[in-house]
């Protein structure tokens, strides 16, 4: 049962770093394309700068919740080594737990965000679904599409959390808890 927890975790951190890096590229793609078509060709689109704020965006959260899963996030490194190691777990997993209450937030103001999102449309294009078929829609894409990663991503710190106070307990308990700053 532990094999398929830990093949699943390492799963889900494979996939959430290759979005990432998918995002990144795009992002400097983007920017690249829009610098080009700006200076050189005297003709920028409009979407350029916008999928970029997008991909950056989707990036920087879908990076919280492998921060949080990993343990790169603000530590207290300097008090966890003078505090004995009982206390000091004590503090990470209060600061996990915060992380965790972080996460609802997230899920629970996101969807609300997602579902009343104030302006109706961003000024980029998108595909939609109408009439049985794919239709192209310029300059109509909801707004709700940009933020709707924060409700994602409060899901995925909320997993990650959780996930993270499970194993230190469990290190703990057989006694191979080390502190953040220890974990490879």
């Amino acid at each position: 049962m532990i094999s398929v927890i830990q093949f699943i975790d390492r799963a889900v951190k494979k996939t959430l770093t290759a979005f990432c890096a998918t995002l990144l590229v795009m992002m400097v793609a983007f920017t690249v394309y829009s610098v080009v078509m700006r200076y050189v060709f005297k003709n920028p689109p409009i979407w350029g700068d916008l999928l970029t704020v997008l991909s950056n965006i989707w990036l920087v959260f879908f990076a919280l919740a492998l921060t949080v899963r990993d343990k790169d996030h603000i530590a207290l490194d300097l008090i966890y080594n003078w505090l004995p190691r009982q206390v000091a777990f004590c503090v990470q997993q209060f600061w996990t737990a915060v992380i965790f209450c972080l996460g609802l937030v997230m899920i629970i103001w996101g969807l609300e965000a997602v579902a009343t999102m104030g302006g109706k449309y961003w000024e980029m294009w998108h595909f939609t679904w109408e009439d049985g078929g794919i239709v192209f829609k310029p300059n109509y894409m909801p707004k709700k599409y940009a933020i709707a990663i924060v409700p994602i991503s409060g899901f995925l710190v909320c997993v990650a959390a959780i996930a993270s106070i499970i194993e230190d307990s469990l290190r703990l308990r057989k006694g191979t808890y080390r502190q953040s700053k220890d974990v490879d």
